[in-house]
C-alpha cells in the first residue's frame, strides 16, 4: 500500500488533522507536537483522541509521525538548552502514548562549535535519559543537510548516536530526500548507491519513514531549502524512483514541501499516479 501524507497543523486536534488528510487523499500525516519554535504543548483531549482513532480506522490511517520542535537541541552547549530538550522530549514521549505505536521524529541537534564528537555524545546521553522500556513509540533521528554545526549530516554520525544508546531497539531513522541531497548523497543519480551506503553504515532495518522533498539547492550545497515536488534540483522523476524503489515503497512518505493543503493534494495526486502499486 502506498502510504503518503503531508505536514498538517495540530492546532485543531487529531481528528481535524485526520480529516484534512483524507480531504486530499492522504492516508497518513505529520504534525508538530507543539509550536515548532518551542513552548507548552496543547492539552490532549481524550474525546478528540477517541474520535480520531475511530476515524483513522475507518479511513485506513495507520501510521502517523509526530515532529519535535526545532528548538529541541540535545547536543546544545548551554545547560538551559539541554534541560529544555530533556523536558520536552520526556513530555512528548508521554503524550505519544495516547496514540500508541506511532513515530516521533527529531533533529539530532547542533553541537554549536563544541565539535561533532561532543555533539554525538550529548545527543546519545539525552536519548539514554528519555527512552524507556515500556514505550510503544519509535523515535526517529532525521538525516540532516550538514549545514553549520548540525549533527546528522553524515550517516556515520547517526550510527554513532545509535551505537551509544542502551535502548536502541526504540530507535529508527527518517530519511529526508532534500537533506541527504544537500548533504551530498546523490539520490537522483545514484539512489541504489545511497541506499547501499545507508545499509552498510546504519542498516536499512532502521529506516522507518521518508520525508519526500525536492531541493532548491545543487547536490552537496549543505543549505537545507525545500522545494515543491518536481520544482527543484532533485526532480520529479528521481522522487518517483524513491517512492517506487523496492527497498522503500512500503515505508510511509511525508511531504514537507512549501505548499498549502490544496497544493499538497496536487502533489499527492501526481505521486499516486506515478506509484507502481
Amino acid at each position: 500500500m502506498f502510504t503518503i501524507g503531508c505536514h498538517l497543523s495540530s492546532a485543531k486536534g487529531y481528528l481535524a488533522m485526520a480529516k484534512d488528510a483524507v480531504s486530499i487523499d492522504a492516508n497518513t500525516f505529520q504534525f508538530f507536537t507543539r509550536n515548532p519554535r518551542g513552548g507548552k504543548a496543547k492539552d490532549i483531549d481524550p474525546d478528540d483522541i477517541r474520535a480520531f482513532v475511530a476515524f483513522a480506522d475507518e479511513h485506513g490511517i495507520q501510521r502517523i509521525l509526530a515532529h519535535a520542535p526545532y528548538t529541541l537541541n540535545p547536543a546544545g552547549a548551554e545547560d538551559r538548552v539541554r534541560e529544555f530538550a530533556l523536558m520536552t522530549f520526556k513530555d512528548d514521549l508521554a503524550r505519544m502514548e495516547n496514540t500508541p505505536h506511532q513515530l516521533y521524529n527529531f533533529h539530532p541537534g547542533s553541537h554549536v562549535k563544541q565539535g561533532m564528537d561532543i555533539g554525538i555524545e550529548k545527543t546519545a546521553d539525552v536519548l539514554n535519559q528519555v527512552l524507556n522500556e515500556s514505550q510503544t513509540t519509535t523515535v526517529l533521528l532525521e538525516t540532516m543537510s550538514g549545514k553549520g554545526t548540525e549533527v546528522g549530516g553524515r550517516f556515520e554520525e547517526l550510527a554513532a548516536i545509535i551505537d551509544r544508546v542502551e535502548l536502541e531497539g526504540h530507535l529508527g531513522v527518517c530519511l529526508d530526500t532534500c537533506h541527504v541531497w544537500d548533504a551530498g548523497y546523490d539520490v537522483a543519480g545514484n539512489l541504489d548507491g545511497v541506499l547501499d551506503e545507508f545499509d552498510r553504515v546504519i542498516g536499512l532495518r532502521r529506516l522507518k519513514a521518508i520525508h519526500l522533498n525536492d531541493s532548491l539547492n545543487p547536490l552537496g550545497a549543505r543549505k537545507d531549502r525545500h522545494a515543491k515536488i518536481g520544482r527543484g534540483e532533485i526532480g520529479f522523476d528521481a522522487l518517483v524512483a524513491v517512492i517506487n524503489h523496492p527497498l522503500l515503497r512500503e515505508l510511509p512518505f511525508y511531504l514537507e514541501t512549501p505548499n498549502e493543503l490544496a497544493g499538497h493534494g496536487e502533489e499527492i495526486a501526481r505521486l499516486r499516479a506515478a506509484y507502481r502499486g
